[in-house]
């Protein structure tokens, strides 16, 4: 089972039906040219009265900027949810690193067409390039389909120290996806290797890398990688699992090293924005880089209009867009982050319970992040209808590891805890 919400967005943004109505207030605001900050409170507060623990995000647009936060970080202690909070943004890592692994591409160390074997011999695949790592079409398998089948798998690794060897070498061994440069098929070996590509062009660790070439000259002073550290270092919530004996389990406290350059970093809503931001302005890749990232591939091969997948970064037909970003799913944490095509324009939500519905069951959280982001993002949706398709209607989005036998599902919200 993949990681539940991962769904709803490929549901709005390709065969759904119905596009969530624009929450009240919006319409005036958007006509004003300023932020519906009593709608934006509204939807937070309406993804947690349909269940979510706790939820905060920020929009940003132009020079204005509204933070919120609906529900409680800590069941415990019942602490408040807070918008300025760490969190741990999983796949949103990959934009970050195959940002870096552009900036190398601009400075003719290494070449997208280069076969991965050329710089690591050890991994090499036939046919697979840089590129196809990028943009998940090397066919290579997904290591944590073998390493988390099950929760108990959650528990036995929560501290366990894996290395990106371990993790590339689960990964080659497990079924191939398709072949490489068919189609999108998404493995969160490719950025593990694309961390091990940046160590041997550069000669430097690779979150240090990265580190150096984004987060610093950004100034993102929240945003790092915690190596084998167990605990984020600043303020944070809960990260919970509905748990087999009905509570909800803390997994905040963990050992990440399992996601290292596919999903590891931990970031705040206002980091990811900037970061965003500067990267879709230009000022972090060259055009013709830039434009190497936003090339894509379809997420849903039947249905090329829903979204498509380029270099760490992908687009959705959202009522308004497209709109980029990425999303990010580990244990217990979830965010996602969407862009105007120039950045100006920025939505980023995170939360704090995740594996709480199977994929194509009913969501009411969905559904109400879902209503959330396009009144983020500044529409004022009204209904529409879709040509009839045989893909999927709900398909997971990229990121996050898959559990082969789920969680039991959440219904409503939970009051108690377990850490």
């Amino acid at each position: 089972m993949h990681l539940s919400r991962r769904g709803f967005l490929m549901a709005g943004a390709g065969s759904a039906l119905v596009v969530a109505a624009p929450l009240a207030g919006t319409q005036g605001a958007a006509a004003a040219g300023r932020l519906p900050r009593e709608a934006l409170a509204a939807g937070l507060s309406a993804i947690t009265d349909a269940g979510m623990v706790g939820v905060f995000a920020e929009v940003r647009d132009g020079g204005s900027r509204w933070r919120g936060a609906s529900g409680v970080a800590d069941l415990d202690t019942g602490r408040p949810m807070r918008d300025c909070l760490q969190h741990r943004v999983g796949s949103i890592t990959k934009t970050f690193v195959a940002t870096a692994l552009l900036q190398l591409v601009g400075e003719g160390r290494v070449t997208l067409d280069d076969p991965i074997g050329r710089h690591l011999p050890q991994y090499a695949v036939d046919g697979v390039t840089v590129g196809m790592l990028l943009n998940h079409t090397s066919g290579i398998g997904d290591y944590d389909t073998v390493l988390f089948t099950s929760g108990e798998d959650v528990e036995r690794h929560r501290y366990t120290t894996f290395t990106p060897d371990q993790l590339v070498r689960l990964g080659l061994a497990a079924p191939r996806t398709g072949t490489p440069g068919r189609r999108f098929d998404y493995s969160n070996t490719n950025y593990i290797l694309a961390g091990l590509l940046i160590e041997r062009v550069t000669g430097r660790p690779a979150t240090e890398e990265i580190h150096r070439r984004v987060i610093r000259p950004l100034g993102l002073t929240d945003t790092y990688f915690p190596g084998n550290r167990t605990r984020i270092s600043g303020p944070h919530s809960a990260a919970y699992l509905p748990w087999y004996d009905g509570n909800l389990r803390d997994f905040s406290v963990t050992n990440m090293s399992w996601a290292w350059t596919a999903g590891a970093l931990i970031s705040t809503s206002a980091d990811l924005n900037r970061f965003f931001r500067a990267l879709l302005g230009g000022r972090l890749l060259r055009r013709a880089e830039l434009a190497r990232m936003r090339t894509t591939v379809p997420l849903v091969p039947e249905q090329p209009e829903a979204g498509g997948y380029g270099l760490g970064l992908y687009w959705l037909a959202l009522p308004g867009g497209p709109y980029w970003g990425h999303d990010g799913l580990v244990f217990g944490h979830s965010t996602i982050s969407l862009h105007s095509p120039d950045g100006t324009r920025q939505a980023t939500l995170g939360s704090n319970v995740t594996h709480y519905a199977a994929p194509g069951a009913p969501d009411p959280i969905a559904d109400a992040t879902f209503a959330f982001l396009i009144t983020a993002l500044g529409q004022s949706s009204t209904a529409r209808t879709a040509a009839p398709t045989t893909a999927p209607r709900v398909v997971p989005l990229p990121g996050g590891p898959a559990l082969v036998r789920p969680l039991p599902a959440a219904s409503g919200r939970r009051i108690t805890a377990r850490r």
